[in-house]
C-alpha cells in the first residue's frame, strides 16, 4: 500500500487531495498542526493524523519519526501554505509589502517546504517508488506573471509569487540531485479555499485534480515539472 503525507490536509486542496488519495487505496497521514481539526478530518475520511507544523523544526522531525515508526513514507504532498494579506483582504502590492511579510509567507511556503522534504528525505529513499509534490501556484510563471493583460499580470502581491517561485526552483534543484524520485510542482488554479478569503473561481475538486494526479505519478513519469491540469507551465 501507497504510503502518503499530505500537509496541511484538515481542510481546503490538502483535505480533497487525502480524500482522493484514500479513495484511491493510499494509507495517507494528514498532516495538521491544529490536533483537533486534524483528528477531526483524518477521522471523516478514514486516514492516519499526524501533527505537523511546517514551520517548526521540532513538530517536523517528531511527525517524521512518528511516520518511520508506522511503516515509513512513498509519496509527500507539501500543501500548506500561506498568503499574505492586508486589511480587508487585500493583497499587500509593492507599494506596501515589507520584509516582515515576505519573512512570514516564505517560512512557511519555502523554508517549510524545504523543512520537511528534508526530514521525509531518508524514509523516502528506502521506498520503491519515491514522489513528492509541490503546490505552487500559476503566479510563480515569470512568463505569466509578465504577460500584460492576463489574470496573473494582474496580481499585485509580491510575498506569495515570490515564494511560489522559489519553490519552483526547489523542485528542480530536487529533482536534479533525487533522479530515482518524481519530484514536481503543480498549480491547483485560483481555487475556492481560506488562504484567498474563498476569491477563488475553481472547486477544490477542480484543484486537487493535479495534484493527485502527480501524486500517483508512475516511476517512469515526468520529474523537474511545472504542471496544471491541461500540462506543462512556463516558469
Amino acid at each position: 500500500m501507497t504510503r502518503t503525507l499530505v500537509t496541511g490536509a484538515n481542510k481546503g486542496l490538502g483535505f480533497e487531495t487525502a480524500r482522493r488519495l484514500v479513495e484511491a487505496g493510499h494509507l495517507v497521514y494528514v498532516g495538521s498542526r491544529d490536533a483537533e481539526r486534524g483528528r477531526r478530518a483524518a477521522e471523516r475520511l478514514g486516514a492516519r493524523w499526524v501533527r505537523i507544523d511546517v514551520t517548526d523544526d521540532a513538530s517536523v522531525e517528531a511527525a517524521a519519526r512518528s511516520i518511520e515508526a508506522d511503516g515509513g513514507l512513498d509519496v509527500l504532498v507539501n500543501n500548506a501554505g500561506v498568503e499574505s494579506r492586508g486589511a480587508g483582504n487585500r493583497v499587500i502590492g509593492a507599494a506596501d509589502v515589507t520584509a516582515g511579510h515576505l519573512r512570514e509567507v516564505f517560512e512557511t511556503n519555502v523554508f517549510g517546504t524545504v523543512r520537511v522534504s528534508h526530514a521525509f528525505l531518508p524514509l523516502l529513499r528506502r521506498s520503491p517508488a519515491p514522489v513528492i509534490v509541490n503546490v505552487s501556484s500559476g503566479l510563480a510563471s515569470l512568463t505569466r506573471v509578465s504577460d500584460e493583460g492576463t489574470p496573473a499580470h494582474a496580481y499585485p502581491g509580491v510575498a506569495y509569487p515570490a515564494s511560489k517561485t522559489a519553490v519552483n526552483m526547489i523542485t528542480v534543484q530536487y529533482a536534479k540531485a533525487f533522479p530515482q524520485m518524481r519530484i514536481n510542482a503543480v498549480e491547483p488554479g485560483f481555487t475556492r479555499t481560506d488562504l484567498n478569503g474563498n476569491t477563488g473561481v475553481r472547486s477544490v475538486e477542480e484543484g486537487a485534480e493535479i495534484i493527485v494526479r502527480m501524486a500517483r505519478v508512475a516511476p517512469d513519469g515526468p520529474t523537474g515539472r511545472f504542471l496544471d491540469d491541461e500540462g506543462p507551465l512556463p516558469w
